[in-house]
């Protein structure tokens, strides 16, 4: 057993959070010796009672002699008093904390007692963790479990101590986060200190009308909710809101601001500038809390969701509607949002790289209705109607949010930042910003290598330019297009290949001239957009997972409808077809300037590895990593060359691929711009290709599926880790692969 952190602890009161804290202390073996001090004898007797402390005093004279850990959980107010008290009789080293939720006051209140140059072992905390009920009674052992606790070091505050404090709040669980004094006390002060104030001021409002015992009788859930930690110990908040004065009032002043914007609103019903700020606000908390879930444990490179497929024979089977092309999605929140009047979208993917997008166009001010049920209505500002955002645009693991709106943000008047998850802190954005910067951009890529955050600075003055792509990108392309749009003059765009066009067909449904000629792509700055409906087909690349899945399995029957067949997106189709798949494209029609079909594919017969045309590489990027599973499952070898921008995908899908091929039994060679693939398949035969094993896809959501659908056809059991970013795209992926027949187990 491992030596405990601490020989005696002394507590200075014995409440909540040091009733609390004791308990685990004694549970995880963390100190020798527990004592405490407080004014009631009650209190102590009960302490011991419990098993708690050892002994207790009245005085924390008694209590800190010889202490190497003190704990002052007392009002805050009384801190200075304490301090005071206790100086004279402090042991070297030791170490002072406490659980208030204020801090500057009781920096304050330390320099009075020990001057300017404080206790190398004085480390201010807070715990954000409560209850109703209060007392030493009250306290939990999981009190803090899942909750954060904050740490203010000072410049005076040596390294072993808040280590030791780090490791003691650890081990009750808690996440330790360290912040500046100030910073802490204006944060606290918006979302703590202001919500409480905000709900004592509600009961005391309504416990004063004359209807009163109706007003509480009638109560419904909300009120109940908010109005539940006005229920917390007066004398405490008190305390609080005198210690935190200034960033209080601050904030009360903030929040009276806003409400009289929406009063404003409700008495003019404005319905549609009310609706864009409930969405916004509804939104934003969603948003958040999906950066705080996701960020920190991306960052760390931790796996927060695993796919495990088990052996055995499968099925595929049946009619499917696959979400929402993404890019269509992306494109018609962004050209809505520019556009004069209303756009209504129907067939929204509601992933999270097309709401990343959603997010940053509400961050600049334009309202936006839903999603709901695919639904999305966008209020236009116009051209020049865009407004400053107050904080970075987190484009999450959204490469086409940043590279087009590299080009939208490069022609605003007011400056911007963009930032990305770790994943798209890792892919090159240069490739966009250098031919922005020709066009005049003030651009900067302030990440290493080329790399997010993206910083722009405004009032740039945009000129056309004529433009030779060095390498075929879609996203690019249009990054630079839509920079045209604020441009003085022509912007050309000429590919080496073509690229899909949604930024082009979309840009003519909103009203704005593009022509193309050949590879050639032009349109003329000043014009407008108008807004528009817009139908968003099903996404080509998510249905390319069901169209391999189905091609690889003996006696599959799929059927995938409304499918985006956009020409510059059906590599796929005809790479499979020219596999040898049993592949049909039947009811071919136009939806919202797309083109869409329903494609039905039938697992009858082995396919056959092929040299994979080049021609068809730009027009299939996106749908490699499925196209690998194939050609694993194909009779003969499969090549794949000019498909080195593979490389800066979510991952380094190239060698990701080959590396999770290499684990599941197929020899496989990856080179710099492609793969050779030595297909295990036979005619006739349908059985195992894969030997199973443990697959790193990198958070990379395409890797994720791809290795899923090889579970159809695999001898041991498959683990995909790093699998979360599944809901980038395709967030009802493990759902519909259930009712084709394969069971994907997913643990979080």
């Amino acid at each position: 057993m491992l030596a405990p952190l601490f020989e005696k602890v002394a507590f200075i009161g014995l409440g909540l959070i040091g009733s609390s804290l004791a308990r685990v202390i004694i549970a995880e073996n963390l100190a020798v010796k527990i004592v405490a001090s407080t004014r009631s004898q009650k209190t102590l007797d009960d302490a011991k009672a419990l098993g708690l402390i050892s002994e207790g005093y009245p005085s924390p004279i008694d209590a800190v002699q010889g202490a190497d850990l003190i704990v002052l959980a007392l009002p805050v107010q009384a801190t200075q008093k304490v301090l005071a008290q206790i100086q004279p009789y402090l042991a070297e080293n030791v170490i002072i904390t406490d659980v208030g939720s204020t801090k500057g006051n009781v920096v304050a209140a330390a320099k009075t007692v020990f001057g300017d140059v404080l206790p190398a072992g004085f480390v201010p905390g807070h715990p954000i963790a409560g209850a109703e009920l209060t007392g030493v009674h009250a306290g939990k052992v999981d009190l803090f479990a899942n909750h954060k606790v904050i740490l203010t070091p000072l410049a005076t505050s040596a390294d072993w101590a808040v280590e030791k404090l780090i490791q003691l709040w650890q081990a009750a669980k808690a996440e330790v986060i360290c912040m500046d004094v100030d910073k802490h006390d204006e944060v606290l002060a918006h979302t703590s200190h202001l919500p409480h104030l905000m709900a004592f001021n509600l009961v005391e409002q309504l416990a004063n009308r004359e209807d009163n015992l109706d007003i509480f009788r009638y109560a419904a859930g909300g009120f109940r909710d908010f109005s539940r930690i006005a229920a917390s110990d007066p004398q405490m908040w008190h305390d609080i809101f005198f210690a935190n004065k200034k960033a209080i009032l601050n904030a009360v002043d903030g929040f009276e601001q806003q409400l009289a914007v929406i009063r404003k609103l409700i008495e003019n019903e404005d319905s549609q500038a009310l609706m864009g700020l409930l969405g916004h606000a509804q939104a934003a908390r969603q948003h958040f809390n999906h950066m705080l879930a996701k960020k920190p444990l991306m960052e760390k490179n931790k796996v927060t969701q695993q796919f495990t497929i088990l052996p055995g024979a499968k099925n595929f089977q049946g009619k499917f509607t696959v979400p929402g092309d993404k890019s269509v999605s992306h494109r018609s929140i962004m050209f809505g949002a520019i556009a004069e009047g209303t756009t209504h979208v129907t067939g929204f993917l509601e992933g999270e790289d097309a709401l990343a997008t959603l997010q940053a166009f509400r961050d600049m001010g334009v309202s936006i209705e839903g999603p709901k049920n695919g639904e999305v209505t966008i209020h236009g500002v116009g051209m020049h109607g865009l407004k400053a955002p107050k904080t970075a645009l987190y484009m999450g693991n959204s490469g086409t949010s940043m590279r087009l709106l590299s080009g939208m943000l490069s022609a605003q008047k007011f400056d911007s930042v963009m930032t990305g998850d770790a994943s798209l802190s890792k892919r090159p954005m240069e490739r966009i910003a250098k031919p922005l910067r020709d066009m005049g951009a003030q651009i900067q890529t302030t990440g290493e290598r080329g790399t997010p955050p993206v910083s722009i600075t405004g009032n740039a003055q945009l000129k056309g330019i004529h433009y030779d792509l060095p390498m075929a990108s879609a996203q690019v392309k249009s990054g630079i297009l839509l920079a045209g749009l604020w441009a003085e003059g022509e912007t050309v765009v000429t590919e080496p290949e073509p690229t899909r066009d949604h930024s082009e067909r979309m840009l003519r449904a909103f009203g704005y001239e593009v022509k193309t000629e050949g590879n050639r792509i032009s349109l003329h700055g000043g014009g407008k957009l108008v807004g528009t409906n817009i139908q968003v087909p099903s996404d080509i690349s998510s249905a390319a997972f069901f169209m391999v899945a189905a091609a690889i399995t003996e006696n599959a029957d799929v059927t995938l409808e409304a499918v985006g067949i956009n020409p510059t997106r059906t590599g796929v189709i005809e790479i499979l077809k020219q596999m040898g798949a049993d592949l049909t494209v039947k009811n071919e029609r136009i939806a919202g300037g797309e083109p869409i079909a329903d494609i039905r594919i039938k697992g009858s017969r082995t396919l056959k590895g092929i040299h994979m045309p080049e021609d068809q590489v730009p027009l299939a990027i996106d749908e490699f990593p499925a196209l690998f599973i194939a050609a694993a499952c194909a009779e003969g070898q499969t090549i794949l060359t000019g498909a080195a921008e593979l490389r800066v995908k979510e991952s380094d899908r190239i060698q990701v691929m080959a590396d999770g091929l290499k684990t599941m039994g197929i020899d496989c060679t990856p080179t710099d711009d492609g793969i050779i693939i030595e297909g295990k398949g036979k005619a006739g035969e349908w059985g195992p290709i894969f030997t199973g094993g443990e697959i790193e896809s990198h958070h990379d959501h395409r890797i994720a599926m791809s290795f899923s659908i090889a579970g159809l056809r695999n001898s041991e059991e498959i683990r995909i880790v790093g699998t979360e970013t599944v809901a980038t795209s395709f967030p009802t992926f493990t759902e519909l692969t259930a009712r084709a027949g394969l069971d994907i187990q997913v643990t979080e």
